[in-house]
């Protein structure tokens, strides 16, 4: 019997550059992905987040999950930036990852740089 159509969270195995972002989405390893998206050690993800949701620890678990392989968390706040909440910070911090927020499209081209350094760094980038 067929099963129909399989919906699976959003998920790119493996580090790749950030091609292209904007128009509510991001290009990377010929893929597109419409939405926010974690860029951390184990793949690339979509995540569940946009500018009128709070940056909470919540929100970062799955960075909180990988901190042992991250040094670096660049955070793309959207179109502008916004602070780190102190409790995230404290939290990204006590997991040894200093986290740096500015806008989406610095972050994005810091992630690219860093990459291609080969640095312990993760991204965490709003569409816009």
């Amino acid at each position: 019997m067929a099963r129909g159509i399989e919906i699976r969270a959003a998920h790119f195995p493996g580090r790749a550059p950030i091609d292209t972002y904007g128009n509510g989405g991001f290009r990377f390893a010929d893929m597109s992905h419409r939405g926010s998206i974690l860029c951390l050690p184990s793949g690339i993800y979509g995540w569940d987040m946009d500018v009128s949701k709070p940056l909470s620890i919540d929100n970062f678990r799955k960075v909180l999950d990988e901190a042992a392989e991250i040094e670096v968390l660049l955070i793309g706040t959207g179109n502008d930036m916004r602070p780190i909440p102190a409790d995230l910070k404290a939290a990204l911090k006590a997991a040894g990852i200093s986290s740096d927020p500015m806008n989406t499209g610095a972050a994005v081209r810091t992630f690219n740089i860093m990459l291609m350094e080969s640095r312990a760094v993760a991204a965490a980038l709003i569409a816009v």
